[in-house]
């Protein structure tokens, strides 16, 4: 009897020892299952800001996106979804007046609940001049916003209210049909005016001066590195959908040091430019999505040389678009006629491409640019003259700052041309202080509205780094975004007449390539998303499957 309860006792302790070994076993499985929740990857350029009022380049957008999130968010099928918004606003029947509750369980990555407070905080300092925003025109569909812009008014009377803690109320100047679309967009990102102000002027700067209300916490970024480091941010409310855990970035500037990393498993995604893409072009782990950004010159205005019309048609005029797309870039870019790039906007009348409707503006054509280069000439009484090209020093815009420099140097007799390549944060900072001549850029619409490209050229407009004035221009801006409101075939015209006085008239910028991505993604890791307009990309939704 003694014997069978020993018997008894000894299998129990045998279950209980196994059961114990399979629980230990459980964790270090979840564990493992954990760390293959990670993956790296490169970034073709550095983050400038992480201050969403401040930014004006889509690398710092990348950034503050994968951190922050406002009112909406963008889908898988880049449509805008519910965000920190819990359900679809209240609209008056003016369709001016939106009413918004917010997530109960939102909050900041210091425990603070994200409040309307915090979107009203966020919006009045995109729009108050001493911000000096960069994206404060965006915020014009905002009651006073422009006044205020303009120091006609007071930051506290923009159109936005915190009516309680979780009721926040949007009051527009007039109807627009696309504003999800828009409070997608960076400058309408919520900001915790407390821990801004404790900071002070060092908010954004650095991994340490920033709080997150998104999927990612951001680490190991000093304001000056070339590394950081997301982690998955446990307090977001829909953390339960977030399935990495760490996305370790490094800035690979120039393409072959990226697809090195790759190579040799430092990586699991890439960015590819012209020869890499004829290399990789039939890896399984190669991909190419076009895009809504484009490639552009931009002309200072203010100075006498580029101040002139026919040098900016001249050079506008004076290279091969696609010999460029073809040699530099060979990623499925395309040549670009005009400012609105195809594929991006349709007619609300018959359904055509804006691109296609609008047709080509502005083509290379060497004769032609030779005459406004003779008629330049005689104007600014010169015989010679020299420019410099202003561009960031990724190896793409250094290849593409010299494929122009030999391309007008041959087009343009008499004219040279100098290059002056420096990091994108000074490059942002010489543009905006309009120290330069010309300057090599890129631009990406945070919506896909056409309104998001010419808002760009208003006279006061914080992107407006050419300093293009011009009262016609800035009154039919005007009439899209207020008269024409809810006339969308008088708007659509207007838009189309905007771009033909922005690119074929006055020449303000030279726009010569449509974008697309290439790059290269470990098959094992799904769920990434690559937008065609506004940021780059997003690991929100991104795993490793296996």
């Amino acid at each position: 009897m003694k014997n069978g309860i020993l018997i008894t006792m000894i299998l129990l302790l045998g279950v209980v020892i196994a059961a114990c070994g399979g629980s230990k076993g459980d964790k270090q499985q979840a564990s493992t299952s954990e760390t293959k929740q990670a993956i790296k990857v490169t970034s073709a350029g550095e983050i400038a800001t992480l201050d969403s009022a401040l930014y004006s380049d889509t690398f710092s957008s990348d950034a503050i996106g994968q951190i922050s999130e406002g009112l909406y968010r963008v889908n898988p099928d880049n449509e805008a979804e519910l965000g920190i918004a819990k359900a679809e606003p209240t609209v008056s029947a003016d369709k001016k007046v939106y009413t918004f509750q917010l997530r109960d369980d939102a909050k900041w990555s210091n425990g603070d609940p994200v409040t309307a407070a915090d979107f009203v905080y966020a919006f009045q300092k995109v729009v108050n001049p001493k911000t000096a925003s960069p994206s404060s025109t965006q915020l014009d569909v905002i009651k006073n916003a422009n006044l205020i812009r303009n120091e006609k008014a007071e930051p506290s009377t923009l159109g936005v209210k915190a009516i309680n803690d979780k009721t926040l109320e949007i009051t527009l100047e007039n109807p627009i049909p696309y504003l999800p679309k828009l409070l997608t967009g960076t400058p309408f990102l919520p900001q915790n005016e407390k821990f801004v102000t404790s900071t002070g002027s060092k908010y954004g700067t650095s991994s340490d001066t920033v709080l997150s209300n998104g999927p990612f916490l951001l680490k190991d970024w000093s304001g000056i590195g070339t590394s950081w480091t997301y982690i998955k941010n446990k307090d977001y409310w829909d953390a339960k959908n977030v399935k990495l855990n760490k996305v370790s970035t490094q800035v690979a500037k120039d393409t072959g040091a990226g697809v090195n990393l790759y190579e040799t498993g430092d990586v699991q995604y890439t960015a590819l430019t012209d020869e890499f893409v004829q290399k990789y072009k039939n890896d399984k782990a190669y991909h190419s999505d076009s895009k809504s950004l484009i490639g552009y010159l931009g002309f200072n205005e203010d100075r006498a040389s580029t101040g002139n019309v026919h040098l900016r048609k001249a050079l506008s005029m004076a290279f091969d678009k696609e010999a460029y797309t073809n040699t530099i870039l060979g990623d499925g870019s395309k040549p670009l006629n005009g400012y609105i790039p195809a594929d991006f906007a349709k007619d609300p009348a018959n359904n055509k491409d804006f691109r296609a409707e609008n047709g080509d503006l502005v083509t290379f054509d060497p004769d032609k640019a030779k005459s406004e280069w003779a008629t330049a000439k005689k104007e600014l009484g010169v015989d010679k003259l020299t420019l410099e090209i202003l561009s960031s020093d990724t190896e793409v815009s250094k290849k593409t700052v010299e494929f122009l420099q030999s391309e007008i140097q041959k087009n343009l007799p008499g004219l040279t041309i100098k290059l002056k390549s420096v990091p994108l944060k000074n490059r942002l900072a010489l543009t905006t202080a309009g120290d330069y001549d010309i300057f090599y850029g890129t631009w990406s619409p945070d919506y896909s509205d056409p309104i998001n490209f010419l808002e760009v050229y208003q006279s006061d407009g914080g992107l407006n780094f050419s300093k293009y004035r011009s009262k016609t221009y800035d009154a039919g801006l005007n009439d899209v975004k207020s008269t024409y409101a809810t006339e969308p075939e008088k708007r659509w015209d207007e838009m189309l007449t905007l771009e033909k006085q922005l690119i074929q008239t006055d020449a303000v910028i030279a726009p010569f390539y449509q974008g697309a991505t290439a790059y290269l993604l470990d098959p094992n890791v799904k769920g990434v998303q690559i937008y065609p307009f506004g940021r780059n990309i997003s690991y929100r939704l991104a795993y490793v499957d296996k």
